[in-house]
């Protein structure tokens, strides 16, 4: 693995954190190809997941070649937050994992592209691209949680069962120059707000201390990630040097 490309002056660590948070949840996205609950709904995850790839495609050549990494690395070596790898579940559980994410990641990349660092002018580009993915997220997450019974009680169940994987992601990454503390109390009076217009509770569990809620920076994941990743890799390994 080659160090970032020094013009830039990214740290390899960085690059590779927020590389592999946006491949990750583009390819879990991508598995509501054919199985979304309205056809808008297909080419929506659809344009997120391709925005999303294409962010993880740009910051993962700085580190090395982009497909090995993305294809031959194990496991271990991925450094995405928990919170991505996280299974689709019913539609519920995606918007409120969109919420949480794409809300941290825009905040993230308002503060970088804000300042004169190496990371400005990608994230000047990508934070267009998540404010719609959060607004989408947003309105959702409106949309269930003022609908039926049903559709609010799974949008309850899907922010509670989520949240404790929130708080990985305001643990200081290498190289990512930014006040954490106070992206977190942006971050949580950003998803609060939304909560509470649907009337639904923020939880109240905890967002640390866990193993599940803050290793995956540290290359210990879920369960479900490892079969994530067998699919995500299969083809690949399977056909070692083919081109199409």
């Amino acid at each position: 693995m080659k160090p970032a490309l020094p013009e830039t002056g990214i740290t390899a660590a960085a690059a590779l954190a927020l590389g592999d948070d946006a491949l990750v949840l583009s390819h879990r996205l991508g598995e509501w190809a054919g199985h979304a609950p309205v056809l808008e709904e297909e080419v929506a995850l659809g344009n997120i997941a391709l925005d999303l790839l294409g962010q993880a495609r740009v910051l993962l050549s700085l580190v090395g070649d982009e497909d090995e990494l993305a294809y031959l690395r194990e496991e271990r070596a991925f450094r995405n937050v928990q919170l991505v790898e996280q299974p689709n579940g019913d539609f519920a559980h995606t918007i409120a994992r969109q919420l949480y994410f794409s809300t941290y990641q825009r905040l993230l990349y308002a503060r970088l592209a804000a300042r004169d660092g190496a990371f400005a002018p990608l994230a000047a580009k990508a934070v267009k691209e998540v404010a719609y993915h959060q607004d989408h997220a947003e309105q959702w997450t409106l949309r269930l949680g003022d609908g039926t019974e049903v559709s609010h009680e799974r949008m309850r169940r899907a922010c509670e069962a989520l949240w404790r994987f929130t708080g990985e992601l305001f643990q200081p990454v290498e190289g990512v120059d930014v006040d954490w503390a106070e992206l977190q109390t942006d971050w949580l009076a950003s998803v609060s707000g939304v909560l509470q217009r649907t009337t639904l509770q923020v939880p109240t569990g905890p967002r640390s201390g866990a193993w599940a809620a803050g290793a995956g920076r540290e290359g210990l994941h879920t369960e479900s990630f490892g079969r994530m990743l067998a699919e995500m890799q299969h083809l690949h390994r399977s056909h070692p040097g083919a081109s199409w």
